[in-house]
């Protein structure tokens, strides 16, 4: 009989690359994953690791096991929901992940939600970067959380994961009013191309995300595919520090437009044809699951809220300027 527990190891493995990585994650030592691969092994009765230089990869016989545990564990995550579903109220610990810019936008409207609708759950935010929620899901880390992709940056498929929608924003092009000396220059008008609207700042120095993250990606492929390689000077993930730094003229960067809402004086917002899609993401198989159901809710009637908010004001954000 194969162990399930075994078997999240040997995903973990697949999923991670080394044993080291696995044993961080899930706080284990290095030799008691090993010790635990190897009695998968001895269960299965087929090799399913083997050595490539210093890493370990598996075997065809591996990789086709990993194809059952994702269904295996999906099953029991559909169980755990049904069984949580048969007890009354919803209550306990919820662990939530946000990207940075989910905490002040999103997240204190969801918890308001929460706790207007069910009182007794607990819920516990913790920031984590959408390149991380897959990884931090399968390690139970967290419960549920808010991911966001971007274009150019699409998610990567991951069939541990399940995610519904939860937003789509246009993108906003920010510069300063000091460096934005022709009043025609990125002007936007229906139709504009990418590389009608940034090409005009390709000289000038960028403020972007941190490298490694979707929203750095995102702002060097679009700026590439207007026609040009971004000069970065600043490398900042929170967005209300993107805006500042426009407004006293210290490069052009991008935002979407939940991030408008508070925007500064001498900034000026072009709207692009780029967007960001927000999501609920969680363990596959645990949509159904009362707390985690209960999240995408409220999160669902926060964002309405917000959004409406956020639309009436920041069509006019005096005395910023904003181009649609």
């Amino acid at each position: 009989m194969l162990d399930v527990r075994r078997l999240h190891l040997l995903r973990e493995l697949d999923r991670r690359g080394t044993i080291a990585a696995v044993a961080e994650a899930l706080t284990f030592t290095a030799s008691a994953v090993s010790q635990q691969l190897s009695v998968l092994e001895r269960e299965a009765g087929v090799p399913l690791l083997e050595r490539s230089g210093r890493r370990v990869v598996l075997t065809p016989a591996g990789r086709t096991l990993v194809t059952h545990a994702d269904a295996v564990l999906e099953r029991l995550e559909l169980a755990v929901s049904e069984l949580a579903g048969a007890r009354e109220g919803i209550g306990g610990p919820l662990r939530i992940g946000t990207f940075p810019s989910g905490g002040p936008a999103i997240v204190p409207a969801t918890l308001a939600e929460l706790a207007q609708r069910h009182p007794a759950l607990e819920p516990m935010v913790q920031e984590i970067d959408s390149t991380r929620v897959s990884d931090g899901l399968r390690a139970g880390e967290v419960d549920v959380a808010l991911v966001h992709d971007y274009d150019f940056v699409p998610a990567s498929p991951d069939t541990t994961v399940d995610q519904v929608p939860l937003l789509e924003e246009p993108m906003y092009l920010a510069t300063g009013a000091a460096i934005d000396t022709d009043p025609a220059r990125g002007t936007a008008t229906r139709g504009d191309t990418l590389a009608e609207l940034l090409g005009p700042w390709a000289t000038t120095p960028w403020i972007t995300a941190r490298d490694g993250t979707t929203g750095h990606a995102m702002a060097v492929r679009a700026c590439q595919a207007a026609g040009f390689q971004p000069r970065i000077r600043h490398q900042v993930n929170d967005f209300r520090t993107v805006l500042a730094l426009a407004a006293i003229g210290q490069g052009a960067g991008f935002v979407p437009e939940m991030a408008t809402v508070r925007t500064p004086e001498n900034v000026v917002l072009t709207r692009l044809p780029l967007f960001r899609r927000s999501k609920v993401a969680f363990r596959a198989g645990g949509g159904t699951h009362p707390a985690i159901a209960a999240f995408v809710a409220a999160a669902r009637t926060a964002v309405g809220a917000t959004s409406r908010t956020s639309s009436g004001s920041t069509k006019t954000p005096a005395p910023s300027r904003k181009r649609e």
